[in-house]
């Protein structure tokens, strides 16, 4: 199989969370390659290994745990073993909507705790075991892709909680960039639009412009390649969320009673 990037990425250790299905497992398979190490995490211990398996196929060197990212202690440990890093991938996240009616407290709680907290606990003791080490040929000491999302951009009433912290994880990135260079670091915040994964397969509404995970991973690579702080596509989903941003949210709530509404699937 042929690799899914344009080029070979240039970063030699790798830690990806969420790695176990969709984009998380699409990235770990496009930066799997000879001479490559790969530190990959999620919760599903067989899904894990499948990806692992399939890494290691293509050459890498691969070290798998079972994390969780709400985890701050396991997360610090994680971070804190690995010699060196070069990338890290915050991807891991979950998804629920409000099924037309009030989003349940315990979903709200665990959507933040996973997409925002969980994101923090890798990303702050990546930055500073980053910071410590020499910087790589690009001249960088480390990089940070945060997976986000063009939700982000638009305050949905039928996922209130997944928007939210979406954008929280989206300002917090690009927001955080622009300091981190200082100590030769670099953060992108990653907002894709709908990409085929078990997250998008739950949803009974359209979701134009629906991308598959290899597409994905290209276009997430290929942005931290050339250095881009926000890192959205595709432009068409993009320029319509944040069109939707813009509608007054009396008409926004209207239209949304109209569609189908997001089920509730987070725990």
């Amino acid at each position: 199989m042929q690799a899914m990037t344009d080029a070979v990425p240039p970063w030699n250790v790798v830690a990806i969370t969420g790695a176990s299905s969709g984009l998380g497992r699409a990235l770990a398979l496009a930066c799997a390659r000879p001479g490559a190490t790969l530190h990959l995490a999620a919760r599903n211990p067989g899904r894990l290994g499948e990806s692992a398996a399939a890494c290691r196929a293509r050459g890498a060197v691969v070290r798998e745990v079972v994390l969780d990212v709400r985890d701050g202690a396991a997360c610090a440990n994680w971070i804190g073993g690995m010699e060196r890093l070069d990338l890290l991938v915050a991807n891991a996240g979950i998804s629920g909507g409000t099924g037309g009616m009030s989003e349940p407290a315990a979903q709200v709680r665990a959507i933040f705790d996973t997409n925002v907290s969980g994101v923090l606990n890798t990303a702050l003791p990546a930055l500073d075991r980053m910071a410590a080490q020499p910087a790589g040929p690009d001249g960088v000491r480390g990089r940070m892709a945060v997976i986000a999302s063009v939700a982000a951009f638009v305050a949905a009433p039928g996922a209130a909680a997944y928007c939210a912290s979406k954008s929280a994880v989206q300002r917090w990135a690009e927001a955080t960039d622009a300091t981190e260079r200082a100590r030769g670091l670099r953060i992108h915040a990653v907002c894709p639009g709908y990409v085929r994964t078990p997250m998008t397969a739950v949803n009974g509404f359209p979701m134009p412009f629906m991308l598959e995970p290899e597409d994905a991973a290209r276009r997430t690579l290929a942005g931290l390649r050339a250095g881009r702080t926000r890192i959205a596509y595709p432009w068409p989903t993009y320029a319509m969320a944040r069109i939707a941003g813009m509608v007054p949210l009396g008409l926004r709530a209207a239209v949304a009673a109209r569609l189908p509404a997001k089920p509730i699937t987070a725990p």
